[in-house]
């Protein structure tokens, strides 16, 4: 009996849950993700969407066919830039002129072949009119780069692992029927112990 892979096993997608963009300025709109295979232009796919509101539908402005194309929508004009690199399993975008409408989340959906999961990264951008006041966060900030650092460290070796396990897993498979073609002669048959 083989055991079945666990159905999230492949590729994760890294995106802020929030971003906070001043109205007139610029913002990178950050997603990357991890894949244990890499990237092939012909196979991989992203699409970037945006909703205004959580009930509303996603509005499909940016998506990647063998390249990269831009769905210009009359909400983003030629605001868009992608500034990603898929080589580099970063797929981010630049929204440049920010307006308080663009407001809302967005979907970064990522497909990696031989990866038969689609993964998925939600952005909710808020668009302020004023800079929140400023306080000594210097703490705050040693902890939380401290913190993503050690956080990114630990994703880095999971990732590692669960590729390695996959692959191993692969061999095993291939060496199990192998084995199963030279006869089954033994491994049949032995009595559970312990059950009378």
């Amino acid at each position: 009996l083989h055991s079945a892979a666990p159905p999230r096993l492949g590729m994760e997608v890294m995106a802020p849950a929030l971003i906070n963009a001043m109205n007139g300025s610029s913002v990178k709109l950050s997603c990357t993700f991890n894949s244990c295979y890499k990237v092939e232009n012909k196979q991989f796919s992203l699409n970037w969407t945006y909703q205004s509101c959580s009930n509303c539908s996603e509005e499909l402005f940016l998506q990647f066919r063998t390249k990269i194309m831009n769905n210009q929508l009359d909400r983003f004009g030629n605001r868009v830039e992608f500034t990603g690199n898929p080589a580099k399993y970063d797929v981010s975008f630049t929204l440049n002129n920010v307006q308080l409408e663009d407001e809302g989340t967005y979907n970064c959906y990522v497909l990696n072949p031989p990866d038969r999961h689609r993964g998925h990264g939600k952005i909710s951008l808020k668009v302020l009119t004023e800079e929140p006041p400023k306080h000594d966060s210097t703490v705050a900030v040693i902890v939380g780069a401290s913190v993503g650092g050690f956080l990114a460290v630990v994703i880095l070796v999971l990732m590692v692992v669960k590729c390695v396990r996959r692959k191993k897993q692969q061999r095993l498979n291939t060496d199990d029927q192998k084995t199963e073609e030279e006869g089954k002669t033994d491994g049949e048959g032995n009595p559970d112990e312990g059950t009378k």
